[in-house]
């Protein structure tokens, strides 16, 4: 997949017919991933280019940035994510405070129009867009008919009760519902970080950990985890500490701690993605070293029987 930004490139004189989804994107969970498989079959039946737009920085950081909410995935993240769903093309409005100012119908001529050229937009049901968010879908579709592109919509994905949105799923992660975060999502939870030197404890406990440092801006609550490390394309179980090490430091730095189980290679300065695959146990406070060992035991004995139940 190759990018392009608004206002720096043109389109590509090879770009037909686009069909493209229009949205943010934020963790590419299963609502998100229905619009980008009706694009990407769309643009099949046509022969055309499959796109999607997306917005850099996220606009609330523009228009109220004392209440934009912590995004799901960096910007690599997103891209990656929409890749593998099939798209041809990713489209970035490199959003300022004064395309902020666009009324809809500036935003249509201007972006989708005059600049993508697109054949058929398709949205999520409640997609919003313009100054004051004051664009819905039906003025999307009648600027369409003005413009000449199709317009049309994904019904809202649900999960039991409630529909599959980013703020739900930012909420169950960050109070640490990882499974069911999972669920809405289509796939695990996942950060991306490197592995920087720390303290060494858990090499002192028996448990080597590989402390990641991370871009993303959502960790789940303090606790432990079982999770998975892929490690240079390689998949391995492991059990992952989020917190501050109270047993050793009574104000210590915030830290993601990863045990790989049964891995002993040395992983400092690579970068590895750590997927959240269930929740094991809140952070706990213990009397000494020898109670968090047996801990420790404990909680990769319980690991190992959850990935013992699932293929990684």
């Amino acid at each position: 997949m190759e990018t392009l930004h608004y206002p720096d490139d043109l389109v590509p004189s090879r770009w037909h017919g686009t069909v493209l989804a229009l949205g943010n994107f934020d963790g590419v969970h299963r609502g998100h991933a229905r619009i980008i498989d009706q694009v990407v079959t769309r643009a099949t039946e046509r022969g055309s280019t499959s796109a999607i737009l997306t917005f850099d920085p996220h606009p609330p950081r523009i228009v109220r940035p004392d209440k934009a909410p912590p995004l799901l995935m960096t910007k690599e993240q997103k891209m990656e994510w929409v890749a593998e769903a099939g798209i041809d093309w990713a489209a970035v409005v490199r959003f300022t405070p004064e395309i902020s100012e666009w009324a809809p119908n500036e935003f249509v001529a201007t972006v989708l129009a005059d600049w993508l050229h697109v054949s058929e937009v398709w949205v999520g049901a409640n997609f919003l867009f313009g100054h004051d968010r004051s664009g819905n879908f039906t003025l999307l579709r009648e600027l369409g008919v003005l413009h000449g592109f199709r317009v049309e919509k994904i019904d809202p994905v649900r999960y039991k009760e409630f529909v599959v949105s980013s703020t739900r799923i930012r909420r169950l992660v960050t109070d640490g519902y990882v499974d069911e975060a999972g669920v809405l999502l289509g796939h695990h939870y996942v950060i991306d970080g490197e592995v920087v030197p720390g303290a060494r404890r858990g090499q002192e406990q028996g448990f080597p950990t590989a402390n990641i440092q991370t871009a993303n801006e959502v960790l789940p609550s303090d606790g432990v985890y079982a999770t998975t490390v892929t490690v240079d394309g390689m998949i391995y179980p492991s059990v992952t500490n989020i917190g501050v090490r109270p047993t050793f430091e009574t104000m210590g730095k915030r830290l993601v701690e990863a045990h790989l189980l049964d891995f002993s290679d040395d992983l400092y300065g690579m970068c590895v993605r750590l997927a959240f695959v269930q929740r094991l146990r809140d952070e706990q406070t213990f009397p000494d070293a020898m109670a968090l060992r047996q801990q420790i035991e404990l909680d990769c004995a319980n690991a190992r029987g959850l990935f013992s139940r699932m293929s990684l």
